[in-house]
């Protein structure tokens, strides 16, 4: 890219995105915190529930952009309040997969009615059309991104040992 224009375009995008989910996640916390739930715990349960199998921590970690640590933490918590249960991976003798419990299906789909009329408003506002392109280009953009840190680590070894522990 070497138009200026274009490189401020995508600043200003990136600042709009860290400005979003810092609103999300406060106003995400609001919503569910009477389900005792945060919305660090409820994007775990959310990519749980939406993900065709059972996935191991790290799976829903890289799929959530997150450190595996963070995810895993969560993972704990959620699972000493009986929201999750490990299973046996077949792939991986370490690598439990994570599994929503009922208790787990019932919190996620508490806090999807919480956000139902704040995801209506949204979607009135800002409209069908509208959000279906952002959807496009936040999965573009981290598509770019993604296939950038791949390139970055795999050309620096410190990364690579950095990111596997």
């Amino acid at each position: 890219m070497s138009n200026p224009d274009q490189e401020t375009e995508v600043r200003e995008l990136a600042l709009a995105v860290f400005a979003t989910s810092g609103r999300l996640i406060g106003t995400g916390n609001e919503l569910v915190a009477h389900l005792g739930l945060t919305s660090a715990w409820w994007q775990v349960l959310g990519a749980l529930r939406y993900a065709p199998v059972p996935l191991p921590t790290a799976s829903i970690a890289r799929n959530m952009g997150l450190t595996r640590q963070s995810v895993q933490r969560i993972v704990d918590l959620l699972a000493e309040r009986g929201m999750v249960t490990f299973q046996d991976n077949p792939h991986h003798l370490r690598a439990k997969l994570v599994v929503l419990t009922e208790a787990g299906i019932a919190a996620v789909t508490g806090a999807e009615q919480a956000a139902a009329p704040l995801d209506r408003e949204i979607a009135d506002r800002v409209g069908r059309d509208r959000i279906r392109d952002a959807i496009a280009t936040l999965e573009a953009m981290n598509t770019v991104l993604t296939a950038w840190l791949d390139r970055t680590t795999a050309s620096n070894p410190t990364s690579q040992k950095e990111s596997s522990s």
